[in-house]
């Protein structure tokens, strides 16, 4: 039995969402519902009637029509409440007192300031009407080249409320990359700031903002908000095409009402983007409905977020976080922005940012937690941590260790949420539960309405072992499609060409006896030496238990007419990969796994490339070492470190 770490109270269950959603459903539908469990199962039985519950229940604004579901099971091609009309950005911007927070911003410790609702639905007023001004309105693009600050959300809001499109990436994007991305969806209008904070440093990014606007044709506006504090200086804009600050946009327009279109609940709201590192990014539609629907569904039920609670994830605007994040409006929430390296000054800055502003949620990555673990962090020690109830982990999966580290050295009477969904559904397959245990190493439970299952090569379900994580029924932030694809012969190729009619999401998962779900890492990443399936999750926890390793990367390399497990490892400054180090992760590996697990080589180096997002890139490494081009690196933060991969003589061997 893996161990229970922690359980909510009965009284701690009583006062949560989920409690209450239980009680209305036996209310409304003569059920016996008694645990989550019963209402998952429920929840995807007859999921008409929990969805149509669901949006009662939270209160959105909103007609979802007379018809449920059209064409059930026709993947892709289902449609959720085809006869709905919504708008995401009227439910995020659903009446409260003018005077209450709706964001909370810090910018490293350069920047700190506050935004009420009434300031925020003003200001979201007055950039509306410079967007119509210039006549900008439904299907139209408008693309954010931002922070994760509050005139993201504002421009965001202005925009969507129209009924156009808003797609975003952070600032910290080369040029390349942001053409690679907003050059297919050919905006209008980029709002863009003079430049940003990140690890104490500044970073003026407007001559990348000139190269940009030169090369994206379809722009007719380039505003551009102060953050570094020289976008309102004079001549500060010049070069930039069609450039404008902030204040010259809305200069002319004073706050009033809000306008929102009317629109079909599958009327497109978000362009997101994969990771792109095996080519050029994938443009994937999000609709208003079924976007609103399935996050406000995360906030409130999974994550049991009240009115007046204060929801932090350390997130980009180049990460579905982010879009995740902004839905929290809806539940009347306040939102916590911060924009900067989450170990600047130190790596306590997070839980200052907690303990100050007397944070309820906590978002966090996987990654950040294994490294303040190793660096010694003992925040229960240094930190009240007291408003916090909840904390949350994504990105990669989390390690049982990095479960026993949270409630051992940051607190241990809260809900530990390790979560996992992805751009594609702009959402969660599988999450936290406020009214269920933690088990060690294990996601809570499968996400309310989501038919996820785990299925063998046969497309027959498994349990106790690694399977596809599939969905076998349509879902309301299923993508609408991918942008300017024909007959939707992409969108299909990537989630349903592999079994008919059910989505299949490329990790590799295994769901446990407590109904919870452990993830072995992306299934095309998964190594075959002789034949065995192995989730490179499995490696990684096993190799970072090893103070003397701060992370790793396993790619197979084709060897001898087989696969081979090649380990990278990046150690701690002054280790040196030597027989003994090297002797000791074979032993952690053999005695924790089984032999096939155990690496044919170990290869320090300094660096590991990842996605912006945080997101280590097997795919690319294992490309690089069989010599083939990796197609864009412009989706890597760190694309040199690709070089220390290239022509290794120990693979040679």
């Amino acid at each position: 039995m893996t161990a229970l770490l922690w359980q909510p109270s009965q009284a701690q269950i009583s006062r949560t969402n989920l409690h209450a959603f239980i009680q209305a459903a036996n209310h409304r539908h003569g059920l016996q519902l008694a645990d989550f469990d019963d209402l998952w199962s429920w929840s995807v039985s007859d999921s008409a009637a929990f969805w149509r519950l669901l949006w009662e229940f939270c209160g959105l604004t909103g007609d979802l029509g007379a018809r449920d579901l059209h064409d059930a099971d026709r993947l892709p091609g289902a449609r959720w409440f085809p006869d709905g009309r919504v708008n995401y950005a009227r439910n995020l911007l659903a009446p409260r007192p003018d005077d209450s927070e709706a964001l909370v911003f810090w910018g490293e410790d350069k920047v700190r300031r506050r935004v009420s609702f009434g300031e925020l639905s003003a200001e979201v007023s007055r950039v509306q009407q410079g967007l119509q001004a210039l006549g900008i309105g439904a299907g139209d693009r408008v693309c954010g080249y931002m922070p994760n600050m509050p005139e993201t959300i504002i421009y965001m809001l202005a925009t969507t409320a129209l009924g156009a499109i808003w797609s975003s990436a952070s600032p910290d994007f080369g040029v390349q990359g942001v053409l690679d991305r907003f050059g297919q969806i050919e905006p209008r209008l980029m709002v863009t700031v003079d430049g940003y904070y990140y690890n104490g440093k500044t970073h003026d990014i407007r001559d990348k903002v000139r190269e940009i606007a030169a090369q994206m044709p379809t722009l007719e506006q380039v505003v551009v908000v102060p953050y570094i504090g020289v976008a309102d200086q004079p001549d500060a804009l010049n070069g930039i095409a069609h450039g404008v600050s902030h204040a010259a946009f809305t200069a002319a327009h004073s706050a009033g009402d809000i306008h929102y279109a009317d629109l079909p609940f599958d009327h497109p709201l978000f362009i997101m983007f994969s990771s792109g590192t095996t080519g050029v990014p994938k443009c994937i539609v999000h609709g208003h409905g079924g976007t609103l629907i399935q996050q406000v569904k995360e906030h409130v039920l999974h994550s049991d977020c009240q009115p007046g609670d204060r929801v932090f994830f350390f997130t980009t605007c180049g990460w579905m976080m982010w879009n995740w994040l902004v839905a929290g409006l809806a539940a009347g929430e306040t939102l916590m922005l911060y924009d900067g390296s989450p170990f600047y000054p130190s790596g306590s800055v997070l839980f200052d940012y907690a303990d100050e502003e007397r944070i309820t949620f906590l978002g966090t990555s996987a990654k950040w937690i294994d490294a303040i673990k190793k660096a010694g962090l003992e925040p229960k020690k240094t930190h009240l941590l007291t408003s916090v109830r909840a904390m949350a982990s994504t990105g990669s999966p989390l390690v049982p260790e990095s479960f026993d580290y949270v409630y051992q050295a940051i607190k241990a009477d809260m809900q530990l949420a390790s979560i996992s969904g992805g751009t594609d559904i702009i959402s969660c397959f599988m999450l936290g539960s406020p009214i269920s245990p933690v088990y060690r190493g294990e996601i809570q439970k499968r996400g309310l309405g989501m038919a996820v299952d785990a299925f063998d090569d046969q497309g027959q379900p498994v349990r106790g072992d690694k399977g596809e994580l599939v969905c076998t029924k349509a879902f309301p932030s299923m993508p609408i499609g991918f942008w300017k694809d024909d007959g939707d012969k992409k969108f299909f190729e990537a989630y349903f060409a592999r079994f008919p009619n059910i989505w299949t999401h490329g990790d590799l998962v295994e769901i446990t006896e407590h109904q919870g779900v452990v993830v072995y890492g992306r299934s095309d990443a998964t190594l075959n030496p002789g034949g065995v399936r192995i989730g490179t999750a499995e490696i990684y926890r096993q190799v970072e238990k090893l103070e003397q390793v701060v992370e790793a990367l396993v790619v197979g390399q084709d060897w001898d007419a087989d696969t081979r497990v090649v380990l990278f490892v990046r150690l701690k400054d002054g280790i040196t990969l030597d027989a003994a180090l090297c002797d000791a992760i074979k032993k952690t590996i053999r005695d924790n796994t089984t032999p096939r697990h155990v690496p044919a080589k170990i290869i320090a180096v300094g660096d590991i490339p990842r996605t912006k997002s945080g997101k280590i890139v097997e795919l690319a490494v294992r490309e690089v070492v069989h010599n083939r081009p990796v197609k864009n690196i412009e989706a890597l933060a760190n694309p040199e470190a690709l070089e220390l991969f290239r022509d290794r003589p120990e693979l040679m061997t």
